[in-house]
Order: structure tokens, then sequence, then C-alpha cells
């Protein structure tokens, strides 16, 4: 365990914002507090995870069955948020801000290889893994224990410096550190990530239903749109931003980003509905590239507008039978 103590908790997190990252933390693994994990198993047990069968995958609630011999995690959190706002009208199509640009997992992945290959170098005995939203880790838990920011009421990180528009990632390390004190919580009593979700996704603070998530039903949701939600989709295509939107500190403390791949690529901020129900695996191909979206396959893609088309134009046909 020697090798465990070759640096310091300053010096990691000096390397982690050398290489771009806007925000940086360290937590300690430790044998105390199990409130998120009883907090997640609650959460499985009343089926809010949906089909999302990975939630359920035992390594998400005790981090030392990732690696055995893991001590710390230094959490990171990358600021994505562009200014750019969307067009006003119902024809346009609506992406969530994280897919404007290149996939975060590639821009991620590639500053925490160069972290956890850094961390490696400081001794033969160092271990090192990293993730960014692609393996088992609570990743808002410990970003929160780790000082980043705390969890809000609609489920996301929020962090004083950016509100929630960051993405989250970890190097899960056998280093032992010093660890930074947890986030407290500042959503204190506003209530309007809950009002404004079209479908009450948000059952209770900081409890979301993926069963009733605009995001979920447009991400990850194989089947159809169900008739409850397509209704409500307001023109969501590929996630949805509105409990963010709405948010308090994002509009007062979002800052556009310094990172060139998060600026938006054409045709992502304003597409129209009639042209992506009726997108082409070719075109879809060409118009998403090294993309997050990419997720979305082109008959998702397809049946999202579809939806919201139709919902459209029901809505327009009983307006006009009220005259």
């Amino acid at each position: 365990m020697n090798q465990c103590s070759v640096t310091s908790s300053d010096a990691v997190k000096e390397k982690a914002l050398e290489l771009g990252f806007h925000k940086v933390g360290i937590a300690a693994v430790d044998e105390g507090d199990n409130t998120e994990v009883e907090r997640l198993q609650a959460w499985i047990a009343l089926g809010y995870h949906a089909d999302m069968n990975w939630m359920d995958n035992p390594k998400r609630q005790d981090i030392r069955l990732v690696m055995p011999e893991a001590r710390s995690l230094v959490c990171v959190a990358l600021n994505y948020y562009t200014p750019h706002q969307r067009p006003e009208g119902e024809e346009y199509a609506k992406i969530s801000r994280y897919g404007w640009g290149r996939d975060y997992h590639k821009v991620m992945h590639k500053k925490l290889k160069l972290l956890t290959t850094w961390l490696e170098s400081l001794g033969e005995g160092v271990k090192a893994r990293y993730y960014a939203d692609t393996g088992p880790v609570q990743d808002k838990a410990w970003a929160q224990k780790a000082g980043i920011g705390w969890i809000a009421k609609n489920g996301n990180v929020i962090t004083r410096e950016y509100g929630s528009w960051v993405f989250l990632g970890e190097v899960v390390t056998n280093l032992e550190l010093e660890c930074d004190r947890p986030h407290s919580q500042h959503c204190g009593s506003c209530t309007r990530c809950l009002e404004a979700c079209p479908t009450g996704a948000i059952t209770q603070p900081f409890v979301v239903d993926a069963n009733s998530c605009i995001a979920y039903h447009t991400i990850e949701n194989r089947g159809e749109i169900p008739e409850v939600i397509a209704p409500h989709l307001q023109g969501w295509v590929a996630g949805c931003d509105i409990c963010q939107d709405v948010c308090p500190w994002n509009q007062r403390f979002a800052r556009t980003t310094d990172v060139a791949d998060f600026q938006p690529y054409p045709g992502n901020i304003a597409p129209k509905l009639v042209e992506l129900a009726k997108i082409s695996d070719e075109e879809w191909d060409r118009q998403f590239p090294a993309s997050a979206l990419r997720r979305i396959k082109p008959e998702m893609l397809r049946r999202n507008a579809r939806a919201n088309l139709d919902a459209s134009r029901r809505n327009n046909d009983s307006e006009s039978n009220c005259f």
C-alpha cells in the first residue's frame, strides 16, 4: 500500500484542471453512509428504472465490485453549455443540449484516459480505471460526495458555477487521497422542475420515474411511445431539457463552455419534425457523426418525430372542432 500515497490530492486536482476539466473533487471509499445505495434500491423496487436493467447491477451499489482495491474516486465535471436558443414554432424538433455537439463520451474519455495514465505512472502499484456514464458507477452520488455539486430535485447534479449543464466522470483508484467535503443541497423550497414537467415524471422531490420521463422514452425506449406520453412531447425527439431550462441555477449561472467540441453541429438546433419523420438511415448517419445521438437509432428518431406530428395534428383537430 506504500505506492498508494505517492502523490497529494492537490497534485491530482491540478492535473485534472490542466487536462481541461472544469471541476474536480475527491471522494473516499469507506464503509460508512449507505444512504445512496438504499435510495437506489428503493427506486428500483418501485420499478422507476423502467427497462434500464443495467441500473440493477450489483456493482452500482458497491464500488469495490468494480475495483476491490478502490480507496478513492477522482470525480470531474465538464461544462457543455452553449448559449444557442431553439426557435419558436411547433414545426421544429427539439434536441437536448447534451447532444448538440460531439459525443461527450469521446471528449470525456480522452481526458479521463490521460488522467488515468498519469495516475498509473506515479507508481508501480497504482491502479486506476475511468468511467463517464459508461459503467456501473453512481456518478451523481459520487459527484455530490466529492463536492462537485448536489443532486437536485430533478435528479441532475447542479454545480454552483455552471448549473446542471455538466458532464460527469470519475477515476476509481487504489490511491489513498485526501477527500473533499460532500456538497450541501441548495434547491431550497423551489419546485419549478416538478411543476414544469409535462408528464409528472418527477413524482416527488429527488425521485424521477423513467416510465413517465420524456428523455427516457425518446432515448432508451425501444418500443412505441406510450399513448399517455405522446401528447406531452412538445417537440422533443432526443432527450428533454424542460426541468433544466426552468431551473433558477441554470438561468442565473450557465456559462458558455470553452470546449469547442460541444458547439452545436449544423441542423441540431432547429431540425424540422417532418424531415426527421422520414429521415433515411443514410441521412441519419450523415447528420449525426460522432454524436451521442447515435444511441437513438434512425427508426427511433422517425418514431419520435411522428409521435410529435401526430400529437400536434390531434391537438389542432381538437381546437378546430371547438368553433
